[in-house]
């Protein structure tokens, strides 16, 4: 009897597909109106924290890269102690967890449903997409390669609906109302999971094993033993913060976690250069990856300006009207998984069609590509900022247009990079260098909150103009440098393209 399959795919995908939908409809849902719920006024029509921006947009970056920064020891855990299937699984009750802490509509709780949501997508995330993998684990060819790109339509889909739903609910009824809606679509996202869960077969249900039974329980107890300690320290510093003991600057400690992540991914490159047993091959191939680390970082610190500096240019300097309703601001977070559903089989057909004529780019002219389309997003709204600074309120089509460049480029750039990691990276150091990428990420989520606190600041918008123009100045640079480069990262690169 052959295998029930779901358009032609394993039927775990369907299970899958779903789940990662659901999930992604309430973690974007609930961050496409996260910074409007924190700078909105205590005694407005629709109360919110009363920050600043500047202490807003840094929460917002700490929580970004939090989340990223996560999937590193959710992965461990995965893999160690309890497998991808459960790992999914409580990470989604997590997740739930930090989304309804949220929607209690107290301060205290708003912050830990935060931490929450981040230790819950650590866990969730990397692992979902190990799940995939190992369902075309004998699989390699197109029908693998088809299945992760629906799996990516789901992503997408979920997106785009939770940030139109949340973000109606949450700026139109109330911010906790937007919140716990994205805790309710996680929690159906979790009953299907857990329904339609045995379609998964073995696939992630046991962590890796050694064969020595001893040592694995050895390895065991020492795991569980680090994420007891770790869990102990980050309840005691939430603790000691709600209550006021601990002063928490959101701005220096979102500088700080910065400058920490550029130091220990400089010693890591440097240690692994220098001293890890590399040829000179492989040297060469390790120096690009740390060069598609910072050009990656570049552009992630543009890309998400969205859901924060943007977002805020939306409500406050955007004509919403529509028809004498006026649109939610969040509304215009969702076009960016509309442009990706819409664009992806474009640009897959693009790389194909350009290969079969030898003209497919290069990887590091990709991702030039890439970052001098996310300048020229900045440089759109540094013309739309010049209406502003007169006193006017722009169209929608001003960041529409922002986000379509910002889209193609993410394009250019995100899965060409990631799929460059996995071909550049020695045999011995592929899951430390994916870890590398998911770190450029949160390093660039960092530099756009703190950026963005700057940029979305309304004491000093006739400075708006000249900082979109740096962002444009800086990526775009970027972006000319890394296609000046490209013959010589080629050569570095050997014979991979």
């Amino acid at each position: 009897m052959s295998e029930p399959t779901w358009a032609g795919h394993p039927r775990g995908l369907a299970t899958l597909f779903f789940t990662e939908m659901w999930e992604r409809f309430s973690y974007y849902g609930m961050r496409a109106i996260l910074v409007l719920a924190m700078v909105a006024a205590v005694d407005s029509g629709n109360p919110g924290l009363g920050l600043s921006v500047t202490e807003a947009t840094a929460i917002y970056g700490m929580y970004n890269a939090a989340v990223y920064l996560a999937a590193l020891p959710g992965g461990w855990i995965a893999d160690r102690l309890i497998g991808q299937q459960r790992a999914v699984f409580w990470g989604g009750c997590i997740i739930a967890a930090g989304h309804f802490s949220m929607a209690l509509n107290w301060p205290p709780l708003f912050f830990v449903g935060l931490i929450l949501i981040a230790l819950g997508t650590g866990l969730l995330k990397p692992n979902i997409s190990a799940l995939v993998g190992q369902l075309y684990r004998d699989d390699v060819g197109a029908r693998r390669d088809a299945g992760f790109s629906l799996f990516y339509m789901g992503i997408n889909i979920g997106a785009f609906a939770g940030q139109l739903l949340c973000g109606f609910l949450g700026e139109k009824i109330g911010w906790h109302w937007g919140f716990g809606a994205a805790g309710v679509f996680m929690v159906l996202g979790l009953i299907q999971y857990r329904i339609f869960g045995a379609h998964l077969g073995k696939a992630g249900l046991h962590p890796a094993r050694s064969g020595d039974a001893a040592h694995d329980r050895t390895v065991h107890r020492r795991g569980w033993g680090v994420v007891a300690v770790f869990l102990a320290g980050l309840v005691t510093l939430t603790l000691l913060a709600l209550s006021g003991v601990l002063s928490i600057d959101a701005v220096r400690v979102a500088q700080g976690t910065g400058i920490a992540i550029v130091l220990i991914a400089t010693a890591y490159f440097g240690y692994v250069l220098l001293a890890g047993g590399l040829s000179r091959d492989e040297q060469r191939k390790v120096g690009v990856i740390a060069v598609f680390f910072v050009a990656a970082a570049i552009f992630w610190s543009g890309f998400d300006q969205a859901g924060s500096s943007l977002n805020l240019f939306a409500q406050t300097h955007t004509d919403r009207s529509v028809f004498g309703w006026e649109m939610p601001a969040s509304w215009l977070q969702a076009v960016n998984p509309l442009f990706i559903i819409l664009l992806s089989p474009f640009f897959a057909a693009l790389w194909i069609n350009l290969g079969r004529r030898n003209l497919d780019p290069s990887l590091p002219v990709k991702m030039s590509l890439g970052l001098v389309q996310m300048g020229l997003g900045f440089l759109v709204l540094y013309v739309a900022a010049g209406f502003v600074v007169q006193g006017d309120k722009v169209a929608p089509t001003w960041l529409i247009l922002t986000y379509l460049l910002h889209t193609t480029g993410e394009l250019c750039l995100s899965p060409v990079g990631l799929s460059a990691v996995t071909k550049l990276a020695p045999a011995r150091y592929v899951g430390q260098m994916l870890g590398t990428w998911f770190t450029a990420s949160a390093l660039g989520n960092l530099i756009a909150g703190l950026a963005a606190g700057h940029l979305a600041d309304e004491t000093s918008v006739a400075q708006m103009p000249d900082r979109f123009l740096l962002i444009f100045l800086t990526t775009a640079g970027a972006g000319l440098l890394l296609w000046l480069a490209s013959p010589y990262i080629r050569r570095w690169m050997g014979n991979l393209r």
